[in-house]
């Protein structure tokens, strides 16, 4: 896909020739169908013929491919059509995205809109979000930009009572309980939604918050499975919401940690490079042939790609084919420069030694 963002982003129009649809799951083909037909017949007033007959050929051409679809796949549809108006040349994309596409958006302007797109390839990790209290969770997914709830709980926990002796404690074993049962409830969700994650080496790791003292009482309650466990960082937040107000609050105080570890892996990536290097125990790769051949043996740990390559995306795409995990060196990180102007913006580590002869 991000060859496809790639090549749509190099398409410019000196009018609004071209076309943009983003198509959410649910939304019936035939309301879309409707719309462009609409669209369609309105174009009649634009007084300039070469316009007019490009914003037709756009639009002709995306209800020609969306007549073929019965149903709105269940992560939507997005459909890109235009003319370069220079050349003459055409295209048109319909295709369905690796992730939902969030909202229903329809337009014709001198470039493709790409942005919705873009923000799905924002991060490659995803960061999961807990918000705990006695008696109410939210469980929800950072990824990139974007905050997503993934299922809300409620449990019934008793409320306050006035009872006195043993029906008090009787009372407050009950209570217990219930918050007991609701913490095993929460962390079988996390489970659920989380592990598949963690499995696919996708979820860096996981943020908790809530009001009070429940947040701390969850994680130590013995629920959580161990995987889930070593993914949550050290710090809880207070967070006084639920549902997405409150995921997005936990977010932004968790803010600088998550920042933190993403800084930290890189860090550390390229400490473990450096240290084979001044070792010279031929753990240590770097020179395009090297890395390409020890890629392609699956020999290769992990690579580190300046940002500014221009072969950057097709080096982590190849790298995804055998397992290497990819980090990107971003100009104002430390001794990027040095990895830049010493080998070329491409090193990395081995899994283990290779014979080279």
């Amino acid at each position: 896909m991000k060859q496809i963002i790639r090549e749509l982003k190099k398409w410019k129009a000196p009018a609004t020739v071209l076309l943009s649809l983003y198509i959410p799951p649910g939304r019936p083909v035939s309301d879309v169908m409707s719309l462009l037909r609409q669209e369609y017949s309105i174009t009649d007033n634009i007084k300039l013929k070469r316009t007019r007959d490009a914003v037709q050929r756009a639009l002709a051409s995306a209800m020609e491919r969306l007549s073929k679809v019965t149903k709105v796949p269940e992560n939507g549809l997005v459909i890109f059509c235009g003319e370069d108006m220079n050349t003459g040349d055409f295209i048109c994309l319909m295709f369905s995205p690796p992730e939902p596409v969030p909202v229903f958006f329809y337009r014709t302007d001198k470039w493709f809109h790409t942005e919705f797109l873009e923000e799905m390839l924002e991060h490659e990790t995803a960061y999961g979000l807990i918000i705990v209290e006695r008696d109410q969770a939210t469980i929800g997914l950072l990824k990139g930009t974007r905050i997503q709830v993934l299922e809300e709980l409620e449990g019934f926990v008793p409320g306050k009572h006035h009872k006195g002796g043993q029906s008090q404690r009787r009372f407050d074993r009950l209570i217990e309980q219930a918050v007991d049962e609701f913490f095993k409830e929460v962390a079988e969700a996390a489970a659920k939604h989380f592990l598949p994650l963690i499995e696919k080496g996708i979820l860096k790791a996981i943020i908790v918050g809530g009001p009070g003292y429940a947040k701390k009482d969850f994680v130590e309650s013995g629920y959580l499975d161990y995987r889930i466990r070593q993914k949550i960082v050290g710090q809880l937040f207070d967070v006084a919401y639920q549902g997405e107000a409150g995921l997005r609050e936990l977010v932004m105080k968790a803010e600088n940690v998550i920042k933190e570890q993403q800084y930290i892996d890189l860090v550390k990536a390229l400490e473990e490079f450096k240290y084979h290097l001044a070792k010279d125990d031929g753990l240590a790769v770097y020179g395009e042939k090297e890395v390409k051949n020890a890629l392609q043996m699956g020999a290769l740990k992990f690579l580190l790609v300046d940002e500014n390559r221009e072969d950057a995306d097709a080096w982590a795409e190849e790298a995804k084919k055998y397992g290497t995990k990819v980090y990107f060196l971003p100009d104002d990180f430390p001794e990027a420069e040095w990895v830049k102007k010493t080998f070329g913006g491409l090193v990395g580590v081995l899994r283990y030694k290779l014979n080279w002869y």
